[in-house]
């Protein structure tokens, strides 16, 4: 069946991307998102003159995104601009160690030859490794959907061949023997959701991606970025509905046609996908479909990524000594990953993710001072069940006073402005089962076909598109996502 119109819940990365695939293809193609901005995740608050990214802030593969204007011979450069970011991340640890990750080899031999110089010849190695599941996981199937198991078992020889069974954490162990680099280089995966001690060894390819494509931030903030992608979308004729929460995806038989907005409004369509939560997606938005809660019954019993805990805060002053991202560290690693991903435990200790975009880009605050977040993975609601909204008095101060002993001594007297955001937020403003921020946890049984299809399985012209669907989250995940579904509904 030749799909002429198309309605997409949900305006994050994944549905813009979509959105932007099939309009440039003739399908006429309507977004409808519940909040009054595009970006989802990607969300954007202005305060007191300074700009706040939600998230997410590091931007890899830039030619993933360029594709989507190259589709109708446009430049993305009309729209937006990519500042390159370097070094790409400071990982400092509480004992004062501090090390600069980098695609510079000069450089980075460097840093490794800080902590271990024995190492310099297994980073090497380990590189290698990484440039082999970079083409085996994501240049040969990242952007193609899974919809069968035969499919699985084709590729399942090649990522056999590089253990993907194992953890990014082990391997990266086999490769180099200093802790505090193993550390270094197994990190990425919080970046996507996944456990380190856990994630698939494929996830490696995290490092050949940016190490290729270097790490980006858009000019203005990640929101330009999305801002651009909703442009160009309503400049090939695309519509994007705003504050337009959707109450139900309607179905007759086994086809979806159309959704309804909360306020009664009803938009029919040829096809209909998904960048909504999965489970919000399933379990309220096809409530009248007896598949579609048979599966929202599978899905509940999946493991879920865990949540964020987010301080933003503008405060006096410039730092031109913090770069524009950094890991701190806890005293701990393996220990907190666990507490995270399965005990649930709320730690008092704490590794943060610290977010400088002003020192790339100083319009994001008034002239002398500075935008920052502070991101502390945190259990999902599943596993640990508080008051978050009681909670953020006392995690806001927890954070903020370590951003203090480490980097900011005074940071309490030059606060300008400052908010928190937490599990119970993803919660309540993105449907997020059980607060989680990345959907569905990446461990090798969880991924490809054992994630949630780009087409449902009962309901044919019912797509999905995000973090939750093949091949994850991350810009580059969820941009593919939409190129594997976009090849879907243009195949009919």
């Amino acid at each position: 069946m030749t799909i002429r119109s198309a309605v997409i819940v949900g305006a994050g990365f994944g549905g813009l991307a979509l959105a932007i695939r099939l309009q440039s293809a003739g399908v006429a193609t309507t977004v409808v998102e519940a909040r009054d901005r595009p970006g989802g995740r990607a969300y954007v608050w202005e305060r007191d003159g300074f700009t706040f990214d939600a998230g997410p802030t590091v931007i890899t593969a830039p030619d993933t995104l360029k594709e989507l204007w190259a589709l109708s011979g446009r430049d993305m450069a009309e729209d937006v601009t990519l500042l390159p970011v370097n070094p790409f991340y400071r990982l400092n640890w509480p004992d004062g160690t501090s090390f600069d990750y980098t695609n510079d080899d000069t450089l980075l031999r460097a840093e490794i030859a800080k902590l271990n110089p024995a190492d310099i010849a297994g980073y090497a190695k380990f590189l290698d490794y990484s440039a082999g599941v970079y083409r085996e996981g994501y240049e040969k199937l990242g952007h193609v959907a899974f919809l069968d198991f035969k499919s699985m078992l084709s590729a399942a020889p090649n990522l056999a061949r590089y253990q993907a069974w194992r953890s990014v954490y082990a391997m990266v162990s086999h490769f180099v023997k200093d802790e505090k680099l193993r550390q270094a280089l197994s990190f990425h995966t919080l970046l996507v959701g996944g456990n380190p001690m856990t994630t698939s060894a494929i996830y490696a390819l995290i490092h050949k991606l940016e190490r290729d494509g270097g790490v980006w931030f858009a000019q203005g903030g990640t929101n330009r970025l999305v801002a651009g992608m909703a442009r160009h979308f309503e400049r090939l004729g695309g519509t994007l509905r705003l504050s337009a929460p959707v109450a139900s995806i309607d179905t007759l038989g086994d086809r979806a046609t159309g959704v309804t907005l909360a306020g009664g409004e009803r938009i029919t369509a040829d096809a209909v996908a998904s960048n909504g939560d999965l489970i919000h997606t399933y379990r309220t938005l096809l409530a009248g479909s007896r598949s579609s809660q048979r599966t929202a019954v599978k899905l509940e019993r999946k493991r879920f990524s865990p949540s964020l805990f987010l301080v933003h805060f503008g405060i006096k002053g410039t730092w031109p000594g913090i770069p524009h991202h950094m890991i701190l560290f806890g005293p701990r690693y393996k220990g907190l990953l666990n507490d995270i991903y399965e005990t649930g435990m709320l730690s008092e200790d704490f590794s943060l993710y610290l977010h400088h975009p002003t020192v790339t880009d100083p319009t994001l605050a008034p002239e002398g001072h500075s935008t920052f977040y502070a991101l502390a993975p945190v259990p999902h609601m599943g596993k640990f069940v508080g008051d978050w909204d009681a909670l953020k008095p006392v995690m806001e101060k927890r954070i903020l006073d370590e951003v203090g002993r480490r980097l900011i001594p005074d940071i309490h007297d030059r606060i300008v402005t400052k908010f928190s955001y937490a599990p119970a937020d993803f919660a309540r403003d993105l449907g997020a089962h059980q607060g989680s921020a990345f959907s569905l946890e990446p461990i090798l049984t969880q991924s490809a076909y054992f994630r949630a299809h780009n087409r449902d399985d009962a309901i044919p012209n019912l797509y999905f598109v995000g973090a939750g669907t093949h091949p994850g989250a991350g810009i580059p995940g969820v941009v593919g996502s939409a190129k594997a579904t976009a090849k879907l509904m243009l195949e009919g």
